[in-house]
């Protein structure tokens, strides 16, 4: 007979595996800000490994390469942002929900300039098709746009968003001012509010293709 998994008691774990749990943590957290400031090629391993109070040998026990480090770090951010995108049933926001949920982010954000910084710097350097990151980097656009031009699509359906609007076109322009404000304010922190630009887009974005009067709140 089978119950819910909610239910499903796990064995408690030992101080071992307790113990390894917090040292890869440690290890992530430490290369994902190296690789935010110094990026995937200028951080090492033993740099990794001294910053987090690691032995190299012990790093290389829960991280055979830096290529499976650079992976959890990804896994571990793309998991992070999943989880604050994603509505209480655990699925995508769409129609304007969508576009509004991305404005929430870029507000996050704008208090995580140690993610912001891995994500520009890495995927400047993904642009490369030998990188490690590089297939980790098209995913992130073809989803990005598919959600987007989905979120289109769907609000089209409801009837809140107009019907000639360019669903990719706009999930395009979305992307690349998210992008480009994410590295105009690690530039210049004090003169660039990604906030505020990205309301502005957003007002404009619901007067030009939105199909009510106003943009409510």
């Amino acid at each position: 007979m089978s119950f819910p998994p909610g239910y499903h008691t796990a064995p408690p774990k030992s101080q071992r595996e307790l113990s390894g749990e917090v040292s890869r943590a440690k290890a992530v957290r430490t290369a994902l800000e190296l690789f935010a400031t110094s990026g995937f090629k200028g951080t090492s391993i033993a740099k990794v490994a001294a910053e987090s109070g690691l032995s190299q040998s012990g790093l290389l026990h829960h991280f055979p390469s830096k290529v499976a480090l650079l992976s959890a770090v990804l896994e571990e951010r793309d998991a992070e942002d999943g989880m604050f995108l994603t509505n209480e049933d655990g699925e995508a926001p769409l129609g304007w929900d969508a576009f509004d949920a991305l404005e929430a982010l870029v507000a996050r954000n704008s208090t995580r300039p140690h993610l912001v910084g891995l994500f520009v710097r890495l995927s400047a350097e993904a642009v490369e098709v030998g990188h490690p990151a590089h297939t980790w980097i098209k995913d992130h656009y073809v989803g990005m746009e598919a959600w987007l031009t989905d979120a289109v699509r769907v609000g089209q359906a409801r009837g809140d968003i107009r019907a000639d609007a360019p669903g990719p076109i706009l999930a395009h322009r979305t992307i690349a001012l998210v992008d480009g404000l994410q590295q105009q304010w690690l530039l210049h922190p004090g003169r660039v509010s990604m906030v505020e630009e990205f309301g502005a887009y957003m007002a404009e974005l619901h007067a030009r293709w939105g199909t009510a009067p106003e943009r409510e709140g």
